[in-house]
Formats: C-alpha cells, structure tokens, sequence
C-alpha cells in the first residue's frame, strides 16, 4: 500500500519531482499532467530530462519555453492538428536543448524492458535508419537463436525514469489509481522509481475493492503521491470528461511563435494563475 499520506496539494506533489530529474509523461491525448506542468514552471524548475511516452507535445513545449528542460527524449514533438511545437523547435534551431531522438516502439519496448526487471529489450525495425547514427547506447547484435550473421537485431537498454507524472480520472485515499483502458501509463508507473498523479476526484471507497473498476486500477504499490486537480489536462482534452479547448490551443500556438509572445503567454496563464489552480 502506498504511505501514509498520500494524498497531497500540487503544490506538494510537484515539490517531490528534483531539479535534474527524468520525468516521462503520456502523449496529449492520454493524460498528460498540465496543471502539475504550470506549477513545475512557477517553481522554477530546471535542468529537467522529460521523456515523450511516446510523444510530446503542450507539456514539453511549455517546460522548453520556460527554460525546465536540458534534455528531451521522444519520438515526435507536436501540437497536432494545431500545428509545430514552436518552443521546441526554437530551442533545437539554437542549440539550447539536447534531444534524445526515438521512435515508439523504442520507448514502448525500453519501458516494457524496465517493468520485467531485464536489463534490455530487442526491437526490430530500427536497422538501417539514421537512428543508429545518433543512439550509440542501441546495441546490434546477432541473433543467438539464428545462424551466425544471418539476423541481426537492436538491443534497448532498460528506460528506467526517476518520476512517471500523469493524469488520472479517479484516485482513493489508499493511493490507487483508476487509468482504465490506458495501459501504457501503467507501464510507465511499473517503469518509474516513483509515481506521482493528478485526478479528477477521489473516489469513495477503494477501487480495488470495487469489481468494475479493479481490473483498471494501479495499485497504490507503484504510487507516491495523488494530488486532485479537477481539468488537470486543460487545455489539453481528457478521455470522455472534457475536450481540447481549441481555441486556446489555436492561441497559445499563434502566441508562441515568437519569444516576446510566449513570455506574454507565460505571464497571463500560468505565472499569474495558480489562483485557479
């Protein structure tokens, strides 16, 4: 079970994520943390090393914009359908962000490696790309179960992040969490040495205990904190409870182009309003 004291305030949750931390969060569509992201940028975080699970997109461009992060490890950085990460990309054309380039079935595989406790996963797919050019912690080997040379195939090494962030629809005051369908955040929290979550709500009663939601539910043993943060993801949509706010994310993106105008972003909604979170 999860200590004593699980249920926290933002505030308290995000204090428990270090400077110079690796941070893994779940793409756009799936959870991603934005309330904790805001009050990772008002208490000034930095030298972070954020992880796109698989992909990044509002969150990281946030925390790259705000000078959070050193290092960024994903397999794309994107606002959709509401065009490029401008941040991201600013930060990359100057030289001032390093980027672990991957793929999804990289980290998928990496993390999947991480939860069982091996050291690596093997993954196809990834030979003859510019990708081995620029990962020389992948290993190619031979396959030992094939004739020698004839098959060969890439070694990840185990993706082990210190802090899984996400958010979440319900969590209980034992400290376990209600992800549902979304089985690649569980991975993520059997992956991470620490777990951290915002929800919705607390739910009454413990889901375990519960037949219908049991078998959706991450046991308090993968989880450190809990803090409730009703449209955690605002902006950003989140499963069936509420959509993207598009146009504020047509906003922010005109808005972010340009330094002087992410700085403007910054100080409207999310230095001056933690009021309303």
């Amino acid at each position: 079970m999860a200590a004593e004291g699980v249920l926290a305030t933002l505030e308290e949750l995000v204090g428990a994520i270090p400077d110079a931390s690796s941070v893994i969060a779940p793409t756009d569509s799936n959870g991603v943390p934005m309330a904790a992201t805001r009050s990772l940028i008002r208490r000034g975080a930095r030298d972070l090393h954020l992880i796109g699970g698989a992909t990044a997109g509002l969150m990281a461009d946030l925390l790259i914009g705000a000078g959070c992060l050193a290092e960024i490890e994903t397999a794309a950085v994107s606002l959709g359908e509401f065009g490029l990460a401008p941040r991201f990309r600013a930060a990359v054309e100057a030289g001032e962000l390093r980027v672990r380039d991957s793929t999804c079935p990289a980290i998928h595989g990496a993390l999947q490696a991480a939860e069982k406790g091996n050291p690596f996963m093997p993954l196809r797919g990834l030979i003859g790309s510019d990708l081995m050019h620029h990962r020389p912690d992948w290993k190619v080997i031979d396959n030992p179960f094939a004739a020698p040379g004839t098959d060969k195939i890439v070694l990840l090494p185990a993706l082990v992040p210190d802090i899984a962030l996400f958010h979440a629809a319900y969590g209980d005051r034992d400290g376990n969490v209600w992800i549902g369908l979304r089985r690649e955040v569980m991975t993520m929290a059997h992956a991470a040495r620490h777990t951290l979550v915002t929800v919705e709500r607390i739910h009454d009663g413990s889901l375990l205990d519960d037949p219908a939601m049991a078998a959706g539910t991450l046991p308090a043993l993968y989880v450190d904190r809990i803090a409730v943060c009703p449209q955690g993801c605002w902006p950003l949509g989140f499963a069936d409870l509420y959509p993207a706010d598009a146009d504020h994310m047509r906003a922010y993106a005109a808005a972010a182009r340009t330094g002087e105008g992410f700085r403007a972003y910054l100080k409207s909604h999310v230095l001056i309003a933690a009021a309303a979170e």
